[in-house]
């Protein structure tokens, strides 16, 4: 069996507690069941330049420090306040530097000369996401020759979008080095294509395969999964837990409206609170019998967008409390720290209404994970943006425009008001999209298509570009 390699932005910490993110959610199980080595920044900052390793069972952690310089301009500054708003197509919160863009092809320089050593002959490497995008080509510079998986978490826009970055094209020059480039839905498949095209004199073969220097690409949409099964349990046993049964004693009988994300640019908070603030409005019946909580942990402090995030997230959710309270009602509650994920399962199979509206998003796994708690006797409705991928997956969700505060309040609104029967068959479609699928057979898919075309094989296994196992696709096809 080829070992795997996985690079990583942030690796996570063995026997840490909480994950690293939705990445390390999704691929730990495979780690642990597959085995290899998982490489990547360590969290830490200094100017200690060498590779630290260690063994947990099975799987090699092997990672490096950021200097501060490093961390500022590669990751707040070219990542997060560049490509993060790119690639979700939100330009008016992008800005771009010259140094800072030097800067992050230096760390990805640094990391391909620190994790070329550690490699074997037979080692399939998967790297993540948009920090590490100039990663394949800076590995096969360094005699890298081992097949290279490349699987993009988060929206891919248009080649006009793109080309708003002036370090775009070599970006994408880079990356076509890999052998197998994933996305989360077919739509960023299809700009990334043309992105090749028009960036870095790509041609287009039919199956989902690229031509560009003399070799060939493939491309392909691979949705990520949540494990629905476990989770579902999870839910089910945290709802009678002392966390949820608190939540359940203060609403006093109230019907509980559950928004729960980062608080980001890309996740559409202000649309959110505006909606609800238009449902009041409109619907003054709906008042006193009604609580909205939004989780929104904060993240990324040190990026000014995040900052002026919050103090806006504050002030609307102030203005929308002072309207409408009442001494013994308060129709927004607001919590801006992170819960144990148990937790948020407990809370989502309490709400009647789970509210995922992002602007712009790759899959969004909350939206599955509130689904996957539902009680399926009694289940609540989910109201889903049509710019996250999961919308691909969940069409029986309420799928609105989240800029649309009219269209949110309507939402809102007959979600609520909704009858069981209808409650249950909307439920029920979206399980059956989930149900089958795991992050195990999602990691499986992409490696077993990274094999067949690092080893020359037909990469197709079925019609069109699209490369996704049965299991998954028992709904049509995510999700990043």
């Amino acid at each position: 069996m080829n070992r795997l390699v996985v690079v990583s932005n942030r690796v996570p910490t063995p026997g840490g507690g909480a994950q690293a993110g939705g990445l390390a959610v999704a691929l730990a199980g495979l780690m642990e069941q597959r085995g290899g080595v998982w490489f990547g920044w360590s969290g830490d900052i200094s100017n200690d330049h060498s590779v630290k390793s260690h063994q947990d069972g099975n799987v090699q952690y092997a990672t490096i420090d950021l200097s501060q310089s490093e961390h500022d301009r590669y990751y707040n500054e070219f990542s997060n306040s560049t490509l993060w708003p790119l690639l979700h197509s939100m330009p008016e919160l992008m800005s771009f530097d010259r140094r800072n863009a030097s800067v992050y092809r230096a760390v990805n320089e640094r990391m391909a000369s620190s994790l070329a050593p550690l490699l074997r002959p037979n080692d399939m490497l998967w790297i993540h996401d948009y920090h590490l995008m100039a990663m394949p080509a800076m590995l096969r510079a360094r005699g890298v020759t081992a097949p290279i998986g490349f699987f993009l978490h988060i929206p891919f826009p248009s080649p006009d979008m793109l080309a708003s970055v002036p370090e775009a094209g070599a970006l994408i020059r880079d990356l076509v080095a890999a052998d197998l480039i994933g996305f989360q839905t077919q739509n960023d498949v299809e700009n990334f294509a043309e992105a090749a095209h028009r960036l870095a004199g790509a041609t287009r073969l039919t199956g989902g395969w690229l031509h560009v220097d003399g070799r060939r690409v493939r491309l392909g949409a691979f949705p990520v999964e949540i494990e629905a099964r476990e989770f579902a349990a999870t839910a089910e046993h945290a709802w009678r837990a002392a966390p949820t049964e608190r939540l359940r004693r203060s609403l006093q009988g109230q019907k509980l409206v559950l928004g729960v994300d980062r608080l980001d640019p890309t996740k559409g908070l202000i649309q959110r609170l505006s909606g609800y603030r238009r449902l009041l409005e409109t619907r003054p019946d709906w008042r006193r019998r009604v609580t909205f909580l939004q989780i929104a942990a904060e993240s990324r402090k040190d990026v000014s967008a995040y900052r002026v995030l919050r103090e806006a997230v504050d002030r609307e959710a102030g203005a929308i409390n002072s309207e409408w309270s009442e001494p013994d009602w308060t129709p927004l509650r607001i919590v801006a720290r992170a819960g144990a994920r148990s937790t948020m399962a407990g809370y989502m199979r309490e709400a009647r209404v789970g509210l995922v509206t992002p602007l712009r998003d790759g899959m969004n796994l909350v939206a599955k994970e509130y689904i996957a708690a539902q009680d399926p006797q009694d289940p609540g409705v989910l109201i889903l943006s049509r710019f996250a991928g999961a919308a691909k997956q969940l069409g029986s969700a309420l799928i609105v425009n989240p800029h649309d505060a009219d269209e949110l309040a309507d939402a809102l609104d007959t979600a609520l008001r909704m009858s069981l029967s209808e409650r249950q068959e909307r439920w029920l479609s979206c399980w059956r999209a989930i149900e089958g699928a795991t992050p195990v057979v999602w990691g499986r898919t992409f490696l077993a298509t990274l094999l067949r075309v690092g080893s020359g094989a037909p990469a197709n296994t079925v019609s069109g570009p699209k490369v996704v196992p049965e299991v998954v696709r028992q709904r049509n096809v995510f999700p990043g």
